[in-house]
């Protein structure tokens, strides 16, 4: 007989964090210690929290154990670094190439090619540090709305009853706050 309940759950530990260092530091741990990037999960931005639950949340607590609250993967401050200089190297070599590229097709000089692809992917560089920018400062918004409403919000899958307490010594270790273990419904 069928009771519309979820057969199956998912459990995972829970953690607050008042800084980004003392979050930075219990995600290398947890990652060190055997707990893989696809386990972790962070709060999504607080515009797609209340797009999704239709309400504005005050303080994280309130939504730590919600199912239904929309989560994030976990993105390390290195990867944001790395899109960065990937989109100003790309931007920078595009330009370069497409402006070597269109003096060579046109009959020009080989001088000339060299110029025109210092100048477009100087250009280019420009370019790709503005958007650059943009993605560093919207992940650091992303932090600061987080910590605004009272820290930032770690979820940590578990499968067994051992990875459990590691996750929550681990999150209390770093200073983590409100730190539990809750079960929610399998997806």
């Amino acid at each position: 007989m069928e009771t519309g309940q979820p057969s199956e759950t998912v459990r995972e530990a829970v953690g607050v964090f008042a800084t980004g260092d003392t979050f930075e530091a219990a995600v290398d741990d947890l990652m060190s210690s055997g707990f893989d990037r696809a386990e972790l999960s962070l709060l999504a931005s607080e515009r797609t929290v209340e797009a999704t639950l239709g309400h504005r949340y005050m303080k994280v607590s309130e939504v730590e154990d919600d199912a239904a609250v929309p989560r994030r993967a976990y993105v390390s401050t290195e990867s944001v670094g790395d899109a960065e200089g990937g989109l100003v190297g790309a931007l920078l070599y595009v330009g370069a190439v497409a402006a070597a590229g269109a003096i060579v097709a046109s009959g020009g000089s080989l001088a000339a090619a060299i110029a025109g692809a210092v100048l477009a992917g100087g250009a280019g560089g420009v370019a790709g540090s503005m958007l650059a920018a943009l993605v560093g400062d919207a992940h650091a918004r992303r932090i600061q709305e987080q910590i605004d409403h009272g820290g930032l919000l770690l979820w940590v899958r578990t499968r067994d009853a051992d990875r459990e307490k590691r996750a929550v010594d681990i999150l209390k270790r770093h200073s983590g706050r409100d730190v539990h273990v809750h079960a929610l419904p399998a997806e």
